[in-house]
Formats: C-alpha cells, structure tokens, sequence
C-alpha cells in the first residue's frame, strides 16, 4: 500500500529525526581502524595475514573482549602467512569473529557465497557483514540474521552485542548515534604495541576493519553522510547495545491517524476560513511530528507520518491549489530530491553555474581534495585543478565546454590539487543542462591517485627484477633485439656478456639467502656501475646476470672490457654491514650477422658462460662456434648412447687379474664397450665421461654390475670362482642407495660377495666424506671388497688411505709404465708397496707391459698385476678359454 513517494517521504522525516535527537556511543565497541597512516607506513593493501595474526596477539594482550574483523579470509594468502593466522585464532581462544558475505555473479542470477577458510572457521565465530542498499543509494537497515545456503548466519553487529535472534526482522540502525563518537585506535598503533593505545582497548568489543578513502569500503548513510563499512557494523552493535534496534509501529496507527484527520476535516470545511484550515492542517503535521520525535527518541520505535504528511498536503494543495505556483513547487522537490543525493554519493560531485563557479559541492569532493563546501561555493572550478592556464589542453574549461558536451560523454583524466597543495591524478565525467537561468555543468570526480600507482608498480615490476632493480629476462630480451635491429641497421655489432658470481651457493648455503640477497644488489649495483648508462643491465636467473651494449659505445675491446669487470670484483662487496670478496665468471657473444636474433645472442654468451665456469674462478671466455659445435657432438653422444642402452649394445670384456708369484688368475675386470652398428667396438674412452655426467650413469652402472656379478656366479657354479672387478660410478652413491642395489644383486645373481670388488676413485672420496664414509661401513658388512682405483694420481691419494675404509689399492699405469728406467717411479712404487703392506691393504699394479717390469715389482713385495702383458681385455667366451681351461704358465716368465 505504500508508494515510492511515501518510502522517500518516510525515509526523509525519520533521518531528519535523528539530526534533532543526537547521541553519543557507548564507547564500549572501538574501531580499530585500517586507515591512511596504517596504509603508509605498513604498505599497499591487502597486508599480510601475518600481520593480522600479530594484531591479534596485541588485543589479546591488551585483554580485549570479543574481535571482529571486517577482512575478507575466504581465499588462500601465502602458506605461511595464512599459517600465522590460524595459530593466533587458536591462541585467542574462538573470541574472534570473522565475516561470511554473498555478491553478485557476472549473471543476474547468480549469487557467490564467501565464507572464512575452514580452517579459520574453525577457530573462530562466522557472522554476516552483508546490508541492503535501499533505491536512494542509502543504507539504514540491518539483519540481525541471514540465511545463507541451508543455515542462518547471526550479523557481526548482532553478535558483537550478544543478541542473536536467527529469524528477526531487520531493524533499522539508530543513525542518532554519532559516528564520530566511536572510538577509534589506528590499526598501525595496535600492531607496535603502544601501551597507550592498548590500555584503551582494555576489556572492550573490538572491530577491525577499512576506514581509508582509497579502500573504497563505503557507504551512504541518511543526512548526507558517508560511512565505512567497519563504522556501519559499529553503529549496528551500538544500537543494539543501547536498546535502539528500531522497529516500525503498526500500520494500524498510521490509518488511524488518516481517519482523525478525515474526521477532523469533515467537521471543519464549512465552518473554517482557509487561513484556519490551513493553521490547523499544519497544526496536526506538527503534533504528528512532535510524537514521532518523541517516540524515536525514548523508545524504539519509529511512527510512520509520511501517510498522514501526504494526506495534510493534498488537502492543503487542494486548498490553496489557485494559490501556489505548483510548477516552482515541483521544481523545489526535484532540487531536494537531487540535493540529498548529492550529498549522499561516495564519489565527488561539484556543479557549476554557465560561468564555471561551483554551486554544489558534496562530502566525496571535500573527502577527495579537502575543501570544505563552504570554502568553495562560489569559486572557480579550475581551483581545483593542478593546470589552470585557459589555452592548455588540459584545462577543464575545454572539457565542459557546452559544445563538448554536446559532442559526445567521455571520461577525461587530469591533475587536480588538494587543498595542501598536493597535485594527484583524478578521473572526471562531465555532464550539462539548461537551466532556467543558464547552462549548468556537473562534474563526477574520482581520485585514481591509488589505481595509477598501482599500476606504475604493476609495470615496474613486470619489466625489472624485484631485488636487484635490474632489467628482467623478458625485458633484457626486447630491449636486446632492438638493439641488435639498430646495430644491424648501422652494420654495428651487439656485445652481450654473461656473468655469474663464483661460488655464490656457498653463501646462501653458510651465510643464509638474506644476506646472498645483500651480496647480489651490491654485484648488481657494481656490474650496472662499471657497465654505464648505455648499456643494458639485466639479472638473469639467481647469481646470473647480462649485460648487452653496442660495440660503437663499448670504447675498449671485448676481451678489456671483460678485464675492466673481473678487476672491479677484486675489490669487496659491501654487503649490510660486512665485506665480501667474490669472482666473477664471464662469457662474452658478439652479433655476427644480421638477422641474428636476442635468442640466439642470449645462448651464444651463456654457452661461453658454461664454459667459463667450468675452467676455474674469475676468467673469462669468448664464444666460438666450436663451442657450440662441442656441445651440439655431445648432444648427439648422449641420444645415441640412450638408443645403445635400449637396443643392449653394450657389452663387457675381461682383462685378466693374475698372481705375480705363481702366475695364477685370481681375478678379472669388467671393463664397458659399445658395440656402434656403424663404428664397430668403441672404447670406454669415447663415451664413458658422457654417461658419467648423464641421466644414463645409474643406468648403465646397473647393467655393468649386473652383467658382471651374473658372468662371475656362472665362473663360480664352473668352480673357477675368481673375483670380479667393477668400476664405481660417481652417481651411484649421489642418486642411489648403492647398498640397498649390491644387496638386491647379490641376492638375484647368488654371487659370493667376497668375489665381488668395487674399484673407487678419488673423484668420488670428494662428494660427501661423511656419506661415502657410512656408504663404505656398510659396503664391507656385506662382504664387498673395496679397492682405490688409480692411486697415486690424486693430490690427497695418501690421507685417503687412513680416512676411508679400503681392502686394497691398485697403483695406476702411469707409475708402472716406466718402472725399470725410471728411479722415481720405482721409489714412490715401493714405497706405495711398503706402506700399503704395513696398512693391511693388498696391491695391484695396473699396466703391466713386459717380464722386467713383472719382476721388479714381485721384487718390491707387489703381490698382483694387471696388464698387457698377462692380457688385454676380451670377451667373457675368450677370457675362458684362455685363463679357466689352461693355466697361464706365467711362473716360467717370471
């Protein structure tokens, strides 16, 4: 029964009834608000839930009572933020509230549900933050209750105040209670723990949400004021609190109040002049008035006049019909109407008059550049604008020029002013009308100061790396190729440099990732230093960084300027409060023809980086196709050695492990060949340092001790049980648990372990001592052999002998080969001999060539050899034939 105009005309006299009969809150609930100095010292929002997890800490400390927060949590942060949450909720103890909403979906239809993270819900209370925007753009409801999907929710107001009742009516908000009187704490004042502000949250409601201008969490509340959503939810409680829930009186009132009226006059409309009827009209409005005032004041309750109002203006239109200018009147209600939403819009409004002089001004205009409406009634619209000069394009009398606005609606941007003089980008749409006195303007002003930072940062950060400053890859790679389309063009050349820091894992790893990160801005600032403005710095990939510049600019040589960067790193590195001295490895590419693209540039230096790196500490290495051509062959080794692996064209052959004293086999090698369907037999040494260095080694090393220990077990059912030799490769012990694989191989093949012996290097004593150490114990508790290979030829050959557990030692070739006419070889032999017998080792030498070397070598107590001379490796059929049908007939040679 009741009309849009009724709704307006009620909404208006109960708003206007909380202008007359202020009132102040509680001070029970505050407001811990997040506001503009919070946003500038803390940062950009949204914060980290680490933060609100150290909030919660300090209102527990400061014994607040229940918490609320007005923050979104229904969706995932980083894990270790959301972690810290969870661990605060849980120590708060289910004190705190947390808010479940619903918004609209990209369809009409559909409604999106958010609620806390489960994991937060279930240390905390859910409750609705959602309120009912009504047709004017104003809220002045709220639930104490919503449903939401299958359950009812209690509203953060409701319980807040301890009042809960699920299937209550809205009640409408006590906008009596001034905003201003809530308590307010800074949310950055809570989080250092300032005891003053700690002491007033002492046993108090708390709610924690945005009051910032650039948040944009907003809303238009009756008489002209705007409010955020955390003092919206705040006035919520307070009327709760205070008993001023209000509710609307029966409509059986309102009807009763039409019929006295009607009553009133039948009675009177012979009997009264017009001025009386009119007083007396005007008297009933004003008693009506006078109840509904008191009635909303003292109890909770809100009287509907606005019947009873348009009843008493019809009859006094009807009175005075001839009387009033009803056009004018009209005319008067649009221009309220249009004022009070004016006033009530979050964005600025400003109107002027055909001379540019403002006329309205709102609270989003004076919220956005500090003006007070008082201050700028009156004056010129440019005022407010950063550029008031009449002929620049940006003037803003060009962009509400009438014949502007008669062109087309556009959005335009501008620099306007605040009132302290700061100038901040703003976004504008003009509209215009005639008047009965002239052409007016109207202006919808935002400030997007906040959106275009944002954005600036977005841009930055897509186009530099985060903790150098530096030009990022994909920036490196587009300025680069237009620096090689200019160099083409003028047939100059590109120089790109590669450089990494030498050992720089070693500083995260002993020295942490904080203070890696110090050392990499201090390389990258001294890198962008000596490389100068014209050329392009740029990080990489962890400790890699680039640096491109055409040759015309470089001034020096390539290879000098790669000079001039190693030299500048001998000098350290402030990194925080201490020095550090690093390398630098570099590789350098220079364009060679045009077309060459940055890809390719980019590949040639870092293939010149790989290469550097690997020669040492500090150098420096210019690109060369050969390098690439390296690559490129090793490439195609490791693909063809894959299809050896899976086609079984490997094979083992056998070299012979005899007994200097009689001559007997007492062992044999297992040495790898491929059999290539193209080159016939390769040797190890064209492939093996590729497999070793190759996803294939675990591979290849199984098959090797697999294939092996298989061919000993069938010698040992023959009863020639001779013991098997086989190499170790490096990655059995970084990617495997070789003890777990011997185990498995012994007990499939059903060898004798003590037939089995494991020939190590010292390459592989140098990846873990502690791991090979452990490795080795267990290797020997199965009964495994363990021999070092090719002793003598490391720098720390001697001290390995007393660190690692070993059964014996081999003496390589190198030493054997000239043993007879070399006096220094046959000094380190014996005394290798020498030692080896006092330590309990046995000992083969490898490289046996003729009967005198046999000789000297028995002579000096060497026990075992290895060689040509006893025989080169062959295949398992061959080895048999030879060595387990016959015997050797050695001890005659000897």
């Amino acid at each position: 029964m009741l009309s849009g105009w009724d709704n307006i005309l009620r909404n208006a006299l109960t708003d206007q009834r909380f202008a007359w009969e202020p009132r102040k809150a509680s001070g029970d609930i505050i407001l811990v608000a997040i506001d503009a100095p919070s946003i500038e010292q803390i940062g950009v929002w949204p914060w980290s839930r680490q933060l609100h997890a150290e909030l919660l800490k300090q209102l527990e400390k400061a014994d607040a009572r229940d918490i609320a927060f007005d923050v979104d949590f229904s969706t995932p942060s980083d894990a270790a933020s959301d972690r810290d949450f969870l661990h605060a909720l849980a120590e708060v103890g289910g004190s705190v509230i947390l808010p479940s909403f619903q918004q609209p979906g990209s369809n009409p239809s559909a409604v999106y549900i958010n609620r806390p993270l489960k994991a937060f819900a279930d240390h905390s209370w859910s409750a609705i933050v959602n309120v009912t925007v009504e047709s004017d753009g104003l809220v002045r409801r709220y639930p104490f209750a919503q449903k939401l999907e299958t359950e009812f929710l209690p509203s953060m107001g409701a319980i807040l105040a301890g009042q809960y009742v699920p299937k209550s009516p809205p009640f409408l908000i006590d906008f009596s209670i001034s905003a201003a009187s809530i308590p307010k704490v800074s949310y950055v004042d809570v989080l250092r723990g300032d005891p003053v502000t700690l002491e007033i949250l002492k046993n108090k409601k708390i709610i924690i949400g945005a009051t910032a201008l650039e948040l944009g969490d907003r809303f238009s509340i009756p008489n002209g004021k705007v409010a955020s959503g955390s003092v919206l939810q705040a006035l919520a409680a307070e009327s709760i609190l205070q008993d001023r829930a209000l509710h609307a009186t029966s409509e059986a009132i309102s009807l009763a109040g039409l019929g006295l009226l009607f009553l009133v006059m039948v009675v009177t409309w012979r009997r009264f002049s017009t001025g009386k009827k009119a007083m007396l009209l005007v008297a009933m409005a004003g008693v009506a008035e006078a109840i509904a005032t008191v009635l909303q004041a003292e109890m909770p309750y809100v009287l509907d006049t606005s019947l009873l109002h348009t009843a008493i203006a019809v009859y006094l239109a009807a009175i005075a019909l001839d009387e009033i200018d009803f056009r004018g009147l009209l005319s008067r209600i649009a221009e309220s109407r249009f004022q009070r939403i004016a006033m009530s819009l979050g964005d600025g409004l400003v109107c002027t008059d055909s001379n540019y002089l403002v006329t309205i001004w709102n609270p989003g205009a004076t919220s956005i550049f500090g003006y007070e409406a008082a201050e700028m009634i009156g004056r010129h619209f440019d005022a407010i604008c950063a550029d008031t000069n009449p002929f620049s394009a940006l003037s803003i009398r060009n962009a509400i020029s009438p014949g502007s606005l008669a062109r087309a609606s556009e959005i335009v941007e501008f620099e306007g002013r605040r009132k302290n003089g700061e100038v901040f980008a703003v976004e504008a749409g003009f509209s215009g009308w005639q008047g009965t006195d002239g052409f007016h303007f109207g202006a919808v002003l935002r400030d997007i100061s906040v959106r275009k930072r944002e954005a600036e940062r977005i841009r930055y950060l897509a186009e530099h790396d985060f903790l150098t400053g530096l030009a990022n890859r994909n920036t490196l790679q587009a300025r680069l190729q237009a620096m090689l389309d200019a160099a083409h063009k003028q047939s100059d050349a590109v120089a790109l440099f590669v450089l990494g820091l030498d050992n720089f894992q070693q500083v995260n790893f002993v020295l942490g990732h904080s203070y890696g990160d110090l050392v990499l801005r201090a390389a990258a600032e001294r890198m962008a230093v000596e490389a100068g403005n014209k050329a392009i710095a740029a990080r990489l990939t962890g400790d890699e960084f680039a640096i491109a510049i055409p040759l015309v600019v470089l001034n020096e040589t390539v290879e000098q300027f790669c000079n001039r960067i190693a030299n500048a790193f001998d000098h350290p590195l402030t990194a925080g409060t201490r020095q550090h001295r690093t390398k630098v490895s570099i590789g350098a590419a220079v364009s060679s023809q045009a077309g060459q693209d940055a890809d390719e540039l980019l590949s040639n230096g870092h293939l010149a980086f790989c290469r550097a790196k690997a020669r040492g500490r500090g150098g420096y290495v210019l690109f060369e196709h050969t390098i690439r051509e390296e690559l490129e062959a090793r490439l195609k080794l490791e693909a063809e050695l894959e299809l050896a692996a899976e086609r079984g064209e490997f094979v083992l052959y056998f070299q012979p492990q005899v007994r200097l004293t009689d001559g007997s086999v007492i062992g044999a090698e297992a040495l790898i060949r491929w059999r290539h369907p193209v080159r016939g037999l390769v040797g190890p040494g064209e492939f093996i340092h590729v497999v070793n260095t190759s996803p294939l080694s675990d591979c290849i090393a199984r098959w090797v001790l697999e294939t092996a220990c298989k061919q000993a077990r069938l010698w040992q059912l023959a009863e020639n049980g001779i013991r098997i030799g086989v190499n170790l490769s490096p990655s059995q012990l970084q990617s495997t648990d070789l003890v777990a694989t011997l185990r498995e191989v012994l007990d499939n093949t059903g060898l004798e372990p003590s037939l089995l012996e494991l020939e190590v290097t010292e390459d592989i004593l140098l990846l873990d001592e502690h791991k090979v150490l452990d490795t080795f114990l267990k290797i020997q508790s199965l009964g495994v052999r363990i021999v070092f290979d090719d002793f003598g030829t490391g720098y720390a050959s001697l001290s390995y002998l007393k660190k690692f557990p070993l059964n014996g030692l081999k003496i390589d070739r190198s030493f054997v080969r000239d043993l007879v006419i070399n006096s220094d070889d046959a000094a380190i032999v014996g005394s290798t001999v020498g030692l080896s017998r006092k330590l309990g080792l046995s000992v083969i030498a490898e490289g046996i060539e003729d009967g005198p070397t046999a000789n000297l070598l028995l002579a000096m107590g060497c026990e075992e050899g290895q060689g040509y001379f006893f025989g080169r490796p062959m295949p398992a059929q061959e080895f048999e034939k030879q060595f387990l049908t016959i015997d050797f007939g050695l001890r005659t040679a000897v």
